[in-house]
């Protein structure tokens, strides 16, 4: 029950949600889901740290660096993997994931330094 509690609150946030479907098929840096998302990186960390401990995305760092992708393989819990199915299959067509994935697609052209550097510029 924890593991399905874990989901099922994780998918309870409209900016998870769009975090769930921008990541698609590919590694996004945490710069990038920041740009999209133009949340405060605290608040995008927050996210994906709910994310990773239901299970529903994984992360890899490189240097100081952090990417998240969607969980692969046979390691991935049947319950964070159906979770995974749904969400995509119902929000395929909503407008703005559609918005987030026209975005995202300007965000990975500009090349993950571009838009690190940004935001590092910033603070």
């Amino acid at each position: 029950m924890r593991d399905f509690l874990l989901i099922t609150r994780s998918l309870a946030d409209p900016n998870r949600l769009r975090i769930l479907c921008a990541l698609g098929c590919e590694e996004i840096c945490v710069c990038q889901i920041v740009e999209m998302l133009g949340l405060a990186p605290s608040t995008v960390s927050k996210h994906l740290s709910i994310l990773y401990q239901a299970r529903l995305v994984e992360l890899r760092k490189d240097g100081r660096w952090i990417y998240y992708r969607l969980p692969r393989g046979r390691e991935t819990a049947g319950a964070a993997r159906r979770a995974l199915a749904w969400v995509r299959r119902e929000l395929k067509s909503d407008p703005q994931v559609e918005k987030d994935a026209a975005r995202m697609a300007k965000i990975l052209a500009a090349g993950t330094d571009a838009i690190c550097q940004k935001q590092n510029g910033r603070r």
